[in-house]
C-alpha cells in the first residue's frame, strides 16, 4: 500500500492517478489489478487531451497512466503538454500496440516506463517502480537546488569577507601611515637634531644607534603598508603589477618580464582580485617554483581582463595542488569568482607553472 506526496498514513491518502484511456474496459481493468494488489487509488479517467491538461491543472496527480494510441492524438502529445506545467507527475505508457521503437523513443523522451495491456498483472510492480524512480529524482533536485542556493550563500559571504578584508587592509595601511609612520619621522628628526647637537660622544653614539633602529623600524612599517594595500594602487592596476614584479625581482633575483598595455581601466574590485592573484602567484614562485624567469601577461581583450603569471620552474603535479601549501590557490580562485571571473592553475612537473586569472569586464 502506498500514499501520495510523502503522506504518514498511507490507508488515508490514497494514491492520485490520472488515466488517459479511451476504453472503459480497460480502465476497469487497471483499477482491478492495481485494489488486487493492495493499491489504494483515486483514479481519474479522461480521454481527451484538453480535459487532461486541465485536470493536471486543476488537481495534483501521482501518477499517469496513458494509452499510446488515442483519438486524434497519442500519449507522447499528452506528455508534451503535461512537461511543462509546474508539477508534472510520472507518466506510465500502458499500452496493448506499442512498438519497441516507440517504447524506446518515448523512454527518451522523459516517459518514466511503459507495459503492454497483455502484462497488466505487473501494473502495480511498473507503478510502483516508477514513484520510486520519480521520488528519487525529486529528491536529487531538491538536494541540487539546496547545493546551489548554498554555492551562492558562499560566494555571497566570500564577497562579503574579502570586500571586509580589504577594507580593513585599508584603513590599517592609513593608520601606519598617517599615525605611527608620522609618529617615527618625528622621532627620526629628533635623534638626528640630537646626533648633530651632541656634544658627549657617549649620547652620540646612542641617538645614531637608535636612528639606525628607527629606520629599519620605518622600512618594516612600509613594507606592511605595501603589503596591506599598496598605495601604487591608486595609479591603477598596471602600474601596481608593474612595481609588485620590480620589487620581486629586487628582492628575489629572479628575472621578471612583463607585457601588459600602458593603463588598463577596471573597477576597484577586480584591479584587487587581479593585484592579489599576481601578489600570491609571486610569493609562490619564490617559496616553491625553483626558477630563473617570471613572465607576466595582462590585457582587456574581448570583454575581459586576463592575467597570466607562468614560471619556468619545477613545477607541479596533482598530489602537490592538494596539499595545504596549495591553499592559497584555492583562495584566489574563489576570490575570482566573487567578480564573476576564473582561476586556471595549468603546471608539470619539470616545465613551470602558469596562474590564469580571466574575469569578464562591465
Amino acid at each position: 500500500m502506498i500514499a501520495p506526496n510523502g503522506s504518514d498514513n498511507p490507508a488515508q491518502k490514497p494514491l492520485l492517478l490520472l488515466h488517459l484511456e479511451d476504453s472503459a474496459a480497460d480502465q476497469r481493468l487497471a483499477q482491478i489489478t492495481l485494489r488486487k494488489a493492495g493499491i489504494i487509488c483515486n483514479i481519474s479517467c479522461t480521454d481527451n487531451l484538453q480535459d487532461f491538461i486541465k485536470l493536471l491543472q486543476l488537481q495534483r496527480f501521482d501518477l499517469v497512466l496513458a494509452d499510446y494510441h488515442l483519438l486524434g492524438f497519442t500519449a507522447l502529445d499528452a506528455w508534451e503538454r503535461a512537461r511543462t506545467l509546474a508539477q508534472c507527475p510520472p507518466f506510465v505508457l500502458l499500452s496493448g500496440a506499442i512498438g519497441e521503437t516507440a517504447a524506446v523513443d518515448a523512454i527518451r523522451q522523459g516517459i518514466a516506463d511503459y507495459l503492454l495491456k497483455d502484462d497488466m498483472a505487473r501494473l502495480p510492480h511498473v507503478l510502483l517502480r516508477a514513484l520510486e524512480v520519480h521520488e528519487a529524482r525529486l529528491a536529487k533536485d531538491q538536494a541540487m537546488q539546496e547545493l546551489e542556493r548554498s554555492e551562492r550563500q558562499l560566494a555571497e559571504l566570500t564577497e562579503h569577507l574579502q570586500q571586509s578584508i580589504e577594507q580593513e587592509r585599508a584603513a590599517i595601511s592609513r593608520e601606519i601611515h598617517d599615525d605611527i609612520g608620522g609618529s617615527l619621522t618625528s622621532v627620526k628628526f629628533d635623534l638626528s637634531w640630537i646626533d648633530r647637537n651632541a656634544t658627549a660622544p657617549e649620547v652620540q653614539e646612542h641617538a645614531r644607534a637608535a636612528l639606525e633602529m628607527l629606520q629599519h623600524a620605518l622600512g618594516a612599517s612600509q613594507r606592511i603598508m605595501m603589503n596591506l594595500r599598496p598605495p601604487v594602487l591608486d595609479q591603477g592596476l598596471v602600474a601596481a603589477v608593474q612595481w609588485l614584479a620590480e620589487n620581486f625581482e629586487r628582492r628575489t633575483g629572479i628575472v621578471v618580464r612583463m607585457d601588459a598595455p600602458s593603463h588598463i581601466e577596471v573597477p576597484s574590485e577586480i584591479q584587487v582580485v587581479a593585484y592579489r592573484t599576481a601578489q600570491e602567484a609571486l610569493t609562490n614562485v619564490s617559496k616553491y617554483a625553483h626558477a630563473t624567469a617570471v613572465h607576466i601577461d595582462m590585457s582587456n581583450a574581448e570583454g575581459h581582463l586576463t592575467l597570466e603569471v607562468r614560471d619556468n620552474g619545477r613545477g607541479m603535479g596533482a598530489e602537490q595542488r592538494r596539499k595545504p601549501k596549495a591553499f592559497g590557490l584555492r583562495g584566489l580562485a574563489e576570490r575570482a569568482r566573487t567578480v564573476g571571473g576564473w582561476l586556471d592553475v595549468s603546471s608539470q612537473v619539470g616545465k613551470g607553472t602558469s596562474i590564469i586569472v580571466s574575469i569578464p569586464l562591465p
